[in-house]
């Protein structure tokens, strides 16, 4: 019978192993290229959603990138340099947090409506789906995009739900109006 000890090292081991895996096919799923990368922003100060009355011109007025944001997002940058991966586009949502995480990262982005923020009625989440689905639809290796935006946005996407900072290798799903997960990585 495994003693609690040997069960915490034994999971222990496996976590290490599959964090090992998925971060090996993270990076090679991208050097095959036609991707759609979904960066949700790194690490904010504590809330949800900005406070009342926010404006997105205006970064004082947002929730912003905390101090651990960006350095998480100095973090990504290094990985993907470190591990030379080419990103055509660097696409960003207008919010701060968003702008900064994609600067910090890659030292560029461009602004790009779609995808921007609708939590709590903001946009329109099917009509920025949409456009972003048919712009990306037609990438093919080795082109890369890069999209810095927010969970909601990805969540519609994918389907799926990522935390701060983490990033999905994505591509167009022919059979489904959304984006296939093919790997993911938090840093």
């Amino acid at each position: 019978m495994l003693q609690r000890r040997d069960f915490i090292t034994a999971s222990a081991a496996l976590a290490a192993f599959g964090a090992h895996a998925q971060t090996s096919d993270f990076w090679a799923r991208l050097r095959e290229g036609g991707n759609v990368v979904l960066m949700r922003h790194a690490q904010t100060e504590p809330g949800i959603g900005d406070p009342p009355n926010f404006d997105v011109k205006q970064c004082s007025t947002q929730r912003n990138l905390s101090a651990e944001g960006r350095e998480q997002s100095r973090r990504v940058g290094a990985a993907f340099q470190r591990e030379g991966i080419r990103l055509d586009e660097v696409r960003s949502s207008a919010w701060c947090r968003c702008v900064d995480t994609a600067q910090l990262a890659f030292g560029r982005h461009t602004v790009w409506a779609p995808i921007n923020s609708f939590f709590g009625g903001q946009g329109e989440r099917d009509t920025q789906t949409r456009q972003v689905l048919a712009a990306v639809r037609g990438l093919r290796a080795p082109t890369n995009w890069m999209l810095v935006t927010h969970q909601v946005n990805i969540t519609a996407l994918t389907g799926e739900y990522l935390a701060m900072g983490e990033v999905f290798v994505t591509r167009p799903n022919a059979d489904s109006n959304r984006l296939q997960v093919l790997a993911r990585q938090t840093f």
